[in-house]
């Protein structure tokens, strides 16, 4: 085994969506044969039926897979991501306890398993195998806890993607802006990367770093980012907001609603309203309780038929209801971009109909 190296590899992001958050696996080098195999647990079928679907409801099944070190690499280096290696200090003891515990995960029964993005992926199923294989005590210095949230990381990440960002932030709930103790944040291949950098073992009255050597395998190249639609979700609100501010002024003046653009706006959030309702049913733990279900849920297409034909209807006092739990949940969930301005449109057709109903 004094010929067996093994290594944490660390992959920087690039413009896949899926590669946004960066990627880990664990490199198995036997300097003596040559051989040199990445294991690596981020396989996945993207054509497979429903895939986006099962992946916002917690349902997708990934895979550990193993490929040669140089084609993983390549696969990088063509995405312009840059590849880190942190061989680790192991004894033959610990070396032989991960090469049994990648055979024993590689076998049919266990090579597949149930992806969930924050507590069970690419990054933490090799820092698992590593922890649980080491004879010796590990400490990781220099950690504070309590610093981010998970929906702080997660935008950091898709900081350059507005729309990814929108559309995370419209499914994480409240429980993704609690703060995080260190551990929890090794979701992210980079972050495990600091740590394992900071680790240490104690072993025969000595500590010494788990990590005893870090390389640059593969440089940052070259990357080409992806525009996403031009127009941001907060000037696509502020648009709204605006046509929302002259239909009124138009409604106040013939003093007369205009119903087709409240029924627009309440198909749109009774249909946006029925994703999020689904999503308390996900097997994801941080997207069950999610304040913007009072703004964006069912209830508008239960009132739809009144509204269209101009009966008397009890629904803006609901709405009136909805957006001011809205905002009161705002105190205690970040929402998505603009999702603040889209309560404020529709404040502005609970105050039309108010008012004009009184005349």
């Amino acid at each position: 085994m004094d010929s067996v190296e093994i290594g944490l590899i660390t992959c920087s992001p690039h413009e896949e969506v899926y590669s946004l958050y960066g990627h880990s696996a664990l490199r198995i080098h036997n300097l003596k044969t040559g051989e040199d195999v990445v294991y690596n647990w981020g396989i996945f079928n993207f054509s497979k039926p429903f895939f986006v679907l099962r992946f916002i409801f917690g349902l997708t099944d990934y895979e550990l897979d193993t490929m040669p070190f140089d084609a993983f690499c390549n696969y990088y280096r063509y995405w312009g991501s840059s590849v880190t290696e942190q061989v680790l200090d192991l004894t033959t003891e610990e070396k032989e306890k991960i090469q049994q515990a990648l055979i024993e995960n590689l076998r049919p029964e266990n090579k597949i398993y149930r992806y969930n993005f924050f507590y069970d992926n690419c990054s933490t199923r090799p820092r698992n195998i590593i922890e649980n294989s080491l004879t010796r005590k590990l400490h990781y210095t220099g950690l504070q806890d309590n610093i981010y949230s998970y929906r702080e990381l997660v935008r950091v990440c898709t900081r350059n993607h507005p729309w990814a960002t929108f559309g995370n932030d419209i499914l994480l709930g409240v429980q993704a802006d609690q703060k995080l103790i260190s551990r929890e944040e090794e979701f992210l291949p980079e972050k495990l990367m600091n740590h394992m950098q900071g680790a240490q073992t104690y072993g025969l009255g000595n500590y010494s770093p788990l990590v005893k050597e870090m390389r640059i395998i593969v440089p940052p190249g070259v990357q080409f980012v992806e525009s996403d639609f031009p127009v941001s979700p907060l000037t696509c609100s502020l648009i709204l907001f605006v046509f929302s501010a002259l239909i009124g002024c138009w409604e106040w003046k013939r003093k007369k609603t205009f119903q087709v653009w409240d029924i627009t706006l309440m198909i749109a959030q009774g249909l946006a309203g029925l994703v999020l309702t689904a999503m308390i049913f996900s097997q994801h733990p941080t997207v069950s309780i999610n304040f913007q279900l009072f703004l964006l849920n069912p209830l508008p297409l239960f009132y739809l038929f009144s509204v269209a034909k101009g009966r008397k209807t009890y629904y803006w006092h609901v709405l009136l209801t909805m957006i001011m739990l809205f905002y009161i949940g705002g105190i205690w969930q970040n929402y998505a971009e603009g999702m603040n301005v889209l309560a404020l449109s529709l404040l502005l057709r609970v105050i039309i109909h108010q008012r004009l109903s009184k005349k």
